[in-house]
């Protein structure tokens, strides 16, 4: 079974296709009633190429969907495991996979032997709460999952972005930058932006994120010249579509940029400035960063940058080891003071 999710040109949705049988409409029919209840076409993307991975595993294994129990996901597991896959892709491919089960067998998945659960927090017998008695909540059954490390990750330093910045030469290229390290674009969002999402008069930009979540974002003088001057001097008159970004040179001059693009962009523009770590995502985290430190409040850089919860901005905003370090020795310092030791 050679197995591949794939954009339908004539219909515009994604599906999963074996080479050799054709569709599969078990996992087609599911993505179909996820694209009716109109998520984005991103995330049924994302549903289309973990289910293809999910069924590659059971044709590895001789697995049918529907004979599934809970203990079979720990061999799911173990296979993603030694495909070296990140713990954070293999629990989105857990919920796919469950999402998918739930959807043709909506009483769920059996338990099956050896089925291995985590422990619910044990919260005690759930009497005398402030002198009083209270019956606990029926215990919610926790799903699988893979333990996923918490990772740091170090903002650009200013040397860096102005050493990424110096060797820049399009405007276009310049701007999108601008948008990630100013105001803090995911590089979908960045290459998703029409004309008409910009108004550089007032100076703001509408900003559609995930789950196709609208926002509007600020532009500093910076930024709106950026874009100024790459919509004045390098943009083609005549483009296909209203796409801001589009490619300047070769067959596809005047149309929309692609991913894949903007990928090769970055890893030649890496290798030229040699800032290794210079990625889209390290620009839009150097944005968070810079925030925070500039006493930019919870909420409002939440809404700066997309996010759903505040959770996700704390985690975006974890101190760096030098911000960890200044604290400590500027608090050193003091303590010196105090002890009279300078």
């Amino acid at each position: 079974m050679t197995l591949r999710a794939k954009l339908d040109a004539e219909t515009g949705l994604y599906r999963v296709v074996d080479d050799i049988a054709g569709p599969l409409e078990e996992i087609n029919a599911f993505l179909d009633a996820i694209h009716t209840r109109e998520l984005s076409l991103l995330t049924v993307r994302a549903y289309a190429f973990d289910l293809a991975a999910v069924y590659r595993w059971l044709e590895v294994c001789g697995k049918r969907l529907e004979s599934l129990t809970q203990a079979d996901l720990l061999d799911f597991i173990a296979h993603e495991r030694r495909r070296k896959a990140q713990p954070a892709s293999i629990n989105r491919r857990l919920t796919a996979l469950r999402s998918l089960f739930e959807f043709w067998k909506p009483e769920g998945m059996a338990a099956g032997v050896g089925r291995n659960l985590p422990s619910p927090f044990y919260r005690g017998p759930g009497r005398d709460r402030n002198l009083g008695l209270y019956a606990l909540k029926k215990r919610r059954t926790l799903k699988l999952k893979v333990k996923t490390p918490r990772k740091l990750v170090t903002p650009l330093t200013p040397r860096q972005v102005n050493t990424y910045l110096s060797g820049l030469k399009r405007y276009r290229d310049i701007a999108i930058v601008h948008l990630m390290l100013f105001c803090g674009l995911r590089s979908r969002e960045a290459l998703g932006l029409k004309t008409g999402d910009v108004c550089l008069l007032e100076r703001r930009v509408k900003v559609w994120g995930k789950g196709g979540k609208e926002r509007a974002v600020p532009l500093s003088r910076v930024v709106a010249e950026s874009i100024e001057l790459y919509a004045k001097h390098e943009r083609p008159h005549s483009c296909e579509g209203d796409a801001l970004f589009v490619c300047l040179h070769g067959k596809r001059r005047g149309r929309a940029m692609t991913p894949a693009g903007l990928r090769s962009i970055f890893r030649i523009k890496r290798k030229r400035s040699k800032v290794s770590n210079a990625n889209p995502h390290r620009f839009r985290h150097t944005f968070g960063t810079d925030m925070a430190r500039s006493g930019v409040t919870l909420p409002v850089l939440q809404k700066l940058m997309g996010h759903q919860s505040p959770e996700q901005t704390l985690q975006y905003i974890n101190m760096s080891m030098s911000d960890i370090a200044q604290a400590y020795i500027e608090a050193s310092a003091k303590i010196r003071k105090i002890y009279d030791l300078d």
